[in-house]
C-alpha cells in the first residue's frame, strides 16, 4: 500500500517523488505544475513510474547524501546481496548561470555480491490517459506522447529495458532521462561530472545558511526542500509538488497544490530571511511583486501559477483513479476564483522586505511603493467584507478576522515604508488607517464568552489563525486577550500534541487530522507567552513526525501519526524552520551555559 514515506529529488524547475524501494511515483515534466509523467502515487494503474525491481528484495535503506538532494537507496535482496540506487537532478553553476535541466539521473551500483534488476520504465502523458509509445536506439529509449518525449539514455543494454527483462547487476551502471536530446560525451563521464558538481552546490549553498544551535539537520533538510519546491526561473514557490493526496481518508480534501499562494508570501520571506537565503528570497519576492503589478483587475487573485498569465480551471483527471484509490485527483485550483481579502496584507509584507533589509542588491523605493499603495487601498476598502478566508470554504463566506487583521498589516506596513522614505504625509495616513481598523477588528473579533479571538467579526468559532496576531504584530504577545486566546485553542483544538485548524464543520465535514503548520503556530505562540519548555517539547513531537527522510507533507493524523495531504508541503517546511529558530538555544547558552 503507498505511503507517504517517499523522499524528493529536484533542481528548483523540475522535482520528482522517490518511494522506499527506488520507484519514482510522482514527478511532472517538463516543470514542477506540467504534465504528470510519473503518477502512480495517485493512478493506482500498472503505468506512470520508473521502477528498480531487485529480484527478491527483502530490505531497503533511504537516505540524502549529507547536505544535499541526492538520495541514496539501499535495497537487499533474500540472500544478502545489496545494490545502491543514487538519484539525482543535476543543478549547478556554468558558464556563470545555473544548470537545472528537467532531468533525471539514476546511478545503479553494486555493493555485496551481485542482485538481478529489472527497470520498468512506464511514463504516461496527458493527465496518465495516454502511455508512451517507446522507440529504440543503440544505446537510448525514446517515450513520445502526443506532444512532448523523454529520452533516456543508458549504459544499461536498451533491450533489457524495452522489455522489462531482468539482468545481473555486476558493475556501475548509469540512465539519463531527460530531454529528448543527442548526448554528446560519454555517459559515465557526464553522470560522474554531474554528480560531483550537484553534490558540490548543494554543501556550497548550505554552508551560508543561519542555522539555529539546536535541531539542524532538521532545519537544513527544510530548506533544501523548500528550495526545491521554488521554480527559480519566476521566483514562484509551490505550496507542494503533488496534487490530491486527501487530507484525510476518504475526506474528498483533494487538491492541486502544484501553484504559488499569495498567502505564503509573508512567512516564506521571514523563513528564508532567518535563514540568509537572500538569493531565493529576493527571487520570490520579485514574483509576489510582479504578480500584483501585472494583475489587470482590482481583485488580486489568492493562487497564480508558476508562470503568471495563465489561469487554473479546476478539472479532474478521468484517468487517475486516486491517492490508495481516493479519488478525484483535480488538476488546476478553483481557489484562484475565490475572494480572499487576506491577499492585500500578505503581498505588502512580502514586499516590505526590500526596504529594510539592507542586503538586497535592489531596495525598495518609491515607485515600488506607489505600486504597493493601490494594494493598501484595496485592503482598506475590503478589509471588513465577506470573503473565502483563508481555509479557503467553497460554500460560505463572512468577514474573517485573519482576513481584516491581513488587511490592518498592509495599512501597518505602508505606514513604516513611508517613514523610511521620507513621506511623513503618506505615513500619516496610513497610520490613521491601520489605526481605525486596529480598533474596529478589536472589538469585533473579541468573543467575550470563549475569552478569546475567534475565527469571525461579531462571533465565530475559535480557530488556530488567532495564534498569528503577535507575529503579525497586532497584539502583543504579553497581552492577556492573546493569552486567553492561547487557552482557548488549547481546550478547543489541540488533540495530544496536535492542534486542529478548527474544530467545526466545514464544507465536508468536521476535520479529522491536524494541519501539521497550525502545531508550529501553536508552538510559536507558547514560546511567546513564555511556555518554553513546553513549546519545544511539542516541537520534538512534531519533529518525531517526519518521515524517514525528515519530510512532511500537510496533515497528520493524531492518533496514528500517518501523514495525509499534498507533499512536501511547503508551508509545514516554513513553519519548522521559524518554530526551529524561536525555540532553539542559542549558540551562547550551549557554549557558555552548558548543553
Amino acid at each position: 500500500m503507498q505511503d507517504l514515506n517517499l523522499g524528493v529529488i529536484g533542481n528548483s524547475a523540475f522535482a520528482a517523488v522517490i518511494d522506499r524501494w527506488a520507484r519514482i511515483v510522482w514527478a511532472c515534466y517538463p516543470r514542477l505544475d506540467g504534465d504528470p509523467v510519473f503518477c502512480s502515487l495517485v493512478n493506482g494503474a500498472d503505468a506512470g513510474f520508473f521502477a528498480v525491481d531487485v529480484q527478491g528484495a527483502a530490505r531497503s535503506e533511504q537516505a540524502y547524501d549529507r547536505n544535499t538532494a541526492v538520495l541514496a537507496t539501499m535495497i537487499e535482496d533474500a540472500h544478502g546481496n545489496r545494490m545502491h540506487v543514487t538519484d539525482f537532478s543535476p543543478r549547478f553553476k556554468q558558464f556563470d548561470r545555473i544548470f537545472r535541466p528537467p532531468m533525471v539521473v539514476r546511478v545503479l551500483e553494486p555493493v555485496l555480491g551481485a542482485c538481478r534488476v529489472r527497470l520498468r520504465l512506464r511514463p504516461v502523458f496527458e493527465d496518465g490517459a495516454v502511455r508512451a509509445t517507446v522507440t529504440l536506439g543503440s544505446n537510448h529509449l525514446r517515450y513520445v506522447g502526443p506532444r512532448q518525449a523523454l529520452r533516456l539514455t543508458t549504459e544499461v543494454p536498451v533491450s533489457y529495458i524495452a522489455e522489462e527483462r531482468p539482468f545481473v547487476l555486476d558493475r556501475r551502471l548509469s540512465l539519463i532521462l531527460g530531454p529528448d536530446e543527442t548526448l554528446f560525451r560519454p555517459i559515465a563521464e557526464t553522470v560522474a561530472q554531474f554528480l560531483e558538481q550537484t553534490r558540490d552546490y548543494w554543501r556550497e549553498w548550505v554552508r551560508y545558511l543561519s542555522v539555529p544551535f539546536e535541531w539542524q539537520e532538521a532545519v537544513i533538510r527544510a530548506a533544501i526542500t523548500l528550495k526545491l519546491c521554488s521554480f527559480e526561473e519566476t521566483g514562484a514557490i509551490v505550496a507542494a509538488l503533488t496534487t490530491s493526496i486527501p487530507e484525510a481518508p476518504g475526506s474528498g480534501r483533494n487538491w492541486d497544490y502544484r501553484y504559488c499562494w499569495l498567502r505564503d508570501a509573508y512567512f516564506v520571506v521571514q523563513a528564508l530571511n532567518r535563514l540568509g537565503a537572500t538569493r531565493t528570497m529576493e527571487d520570490f519576492i520579485r514574483f509576489v511583486t510582479n504578480v500584483a503589478d501585472v494583475e489587470p483587475g482590482e481583485r488580486l487573485r489568492p493562487v497564480y501559477p508558476i508562470v503568471p498569465g495563465a489561469r487554473l480551471p479546476e478539472r479532474e483527471a478521468a484517468a487517475l483513479a486516486g491517492y490508495r484509490g481516493m479519488g478525484p485527483v483535480r488538476l488546476g485550483n478553483a481557489a484562484e476564483d475565490q475572494v480572499q481579502n487576506d491577499s492585500y496584507g500578505n503581498v505588502v509584507l512580502a514586499a516590505a522586505q526590500m526596504f529594510f533589509d539592507r542586503r538586497l542588491p535592489r531596495q525598495g523605493d518609491a515607485a515600488l511603493f506607489t505600486r504597493l499603495e493601490t494594494l493598501g487601498e484595496r485592503a482598506v476598502a475590503c478589509a471588513l467584507e465577506p470573503d473565502a478566508g483563508l481555509w479557503e470554504y467553497r460554500t460560505r463566506c463572512r468577514a474573517h478576522t485573519h482576513s481584516a487583521v491581513m488587511c490592518w498589516a498592509a495599512c501597518d506596513r505602508l505606514a513604516k515604508i513611508a517613514e523610511v522614505l521620507g513621506l511623513p504625509e503618506r505615513a500619516t495616513r496610513w497610520r490613521a488607517e491601520a489605526s481605525r481598523l486596529h480598533e474596529t477588528i478589536s472589538a469585533r473579533a473579541w468573543d467575550p464568552t470563549e475569552r478569546s479571538f475567534v475565527d469571525g467579526l461579531d462571533g465565530g468559532h475559535v480557530d488556530a489563525s488567532v495564534l498569528l496576531l503577535p507575529e503579525i504584530g497586532f497584539i502583543a504577545p504579553t497581552d492577556p486577550r492573546f493569552i486567553a486566546s492561547v487557552d482557548a485553542v488549547t481546550r478547543h483544538l489541540r488533540r495530544g500534541d496536535h492542534l486542529l485548524r478548527y474544530a467545526a464543520a466545514d464544507d465536508f465535514g468536521v476535520p479529522e487530522t491536524s494541519f501539521i503548520v497550525c502545531t508550529l503556530w501553536y508552538v510559536d505562540a507558547l514560546a511567546a507567552i513564555g511556555r518554553r519548555g513546553e513549546a519545544r517539547a511539542i516541537f520534538e513531537g512534531v519533529l518525531a513526525g517526519r518521515n524517514h527522510l525528515g519530510l512532511m507533507s500537510e496533515d497528520i493524523a493524531p492518533e496514528s501519526g500517518e501523514l495525509w495531504g499534498n507533499f512536501p508541503q511547503s508551508y509545514i517546511l516554513v513553519g519548522l524552520i521559524n518554530s526551529a529558530m524561536r525555540v532553539s538555544r542559542s549558540w551562547e547558552e550551549a557554549f557558555w551555559r552548558g548543553w
